[in-house]
Order: structure tokens, then C-alpha cells, then sequence
């Protein structure tokens, strides 16, 4: 059985993500995404909630799990007898980053390929980032995300406005 891991922080997921994984779905017999619970970015979500974000967003997949991992991806790889990782490139600035990563996770796991799947045009400008400073300022996400995560980011920053303005105006409730 060859087995894919997808890793990520998936703050929150996309629907670039979700293209990524459907394509690595018809490459491998197992695809897990590893939703990274500690990472140095800044998250929105926990990582309960990117878990079944992402959950929701794969039931059409079969071939599919989705846990978080803590630690080195290479180990976490070698734990679920992983073939290989799968990375997304959305535009050559992700390529050296990725390339450095690849490197370091093959130094750490000679078994271990990483197999880079290219962003389709429509998906090549997504990325977390971009969607959270998008839903933060009132823009519309549809369409560039599963429509849970439209849900949840709107809930989210609604949630975070309101305690911002508690604790700034002193309003209530």
C-alpha cells in the first residue's frame, strides 16, 4: 500500500488545499492529512477546529484520514508508513522554501520522497494567509474556501470584533 502524508497547518483549509489532496487521493492508496497542532504561526483556529474544517470538506474522498501531529514530519512519516509527503506549489517563490524542506525531511528519513503537486491557475493566489486578511476585513471568501470554513471565519472574526469592542468601548454583549 503506498501511503501519501499531507502536511499543513490548515488555518484554515482552502479550496486549493482540497485540490491538492483530491489529486493526491488517485497517486496513493492511503492520503493523511497532518494538521500540525504546534507550528510557529500565529493561528486563527484550533487545532480541533482545523481538524474537522478539514474533515468535513474530504467526505466526498474515500481514501482519506485526517489527524494532527506534534514534532518532526519525517517521524511522524516513518510512524504511519509513509511513503511519501505531499507539498502544493502555488508560484516559484514556494519552490526554494519547499526544496529546503524536501532536503531536510529526506537528511532525516532516506525513504521518504516529496512529491510537489503545481496549484491550478484558479487556485495559484490562495493560501491561508490570504484568506484570513480577506475575512478579516469583511470580504466575501466564498467560493475560495469549503463552505464550513466560510461559515466558521465569518463566525470567528464576528466572535473577535465583538470582544474588541468590549474591551475597548466597554459595550456588552
Amino acid at each position: 500500500m503506498r501511503v501519501a502524508v499531507y502536511p499543513g497547518t490548515f488555518d484554515p483549509v482552502t479550496n486549493g488545499h482540497i485540490h491538492i489532496t483530491e489529486r493526491s487521493c488517485t497517486l496513493f492508496d492511503k492520503v493523511i492529512i497532518a494538521v500540525a497542532a504546534e507550528n510557529y504561526k500565529c493561528n486563527l483556529f484550533s487545532v480541533e477546529e482545523r481538524i474537522f474544517m478539514v474533515r468535513e470538506s474530504i467526505q466526498h474522498l474515500g481514501n482519506i484520514e485526517v489527524e494532527s501531529f506534534t514534532g518532526l514530519l519525517a517521524d511522524f512519516a516513518s510512524k504511519k508508513k509513509a511513503d511519501a509527503i505531499i507539498r502544493g506549489l502555488r508560484a516559484i517563490s514556494d519552490f526554494e522554501y519547499e526544496m529546503q524542506m524536501a532536503a531536510i525531511n529526506k537528511h532525516l528519513n532516506k525513504d521518504l520522497e516529496t512529491v510537489f503537486l503545481m496549484a491550478e491557475g484558479q487556485y495559484s493566489f490562495l493560501s491561508s494567509s490570504i484568506i484570513k486578511q480577506v475575512a478579516l476585513i469583511g470580504g466575501c471568501v466564498q467560493g475560495l474556501v469549503p463552505s464550513i470554513v466560510d461559515e466558521y471565519i465569518g463566525k470567528k472574526y464576528q466572535e473577535r470584533l465583538r470582544r474588541t469592542k468590549e474591551v475597548h468601548y466597554g459595550e456588552r454583549g
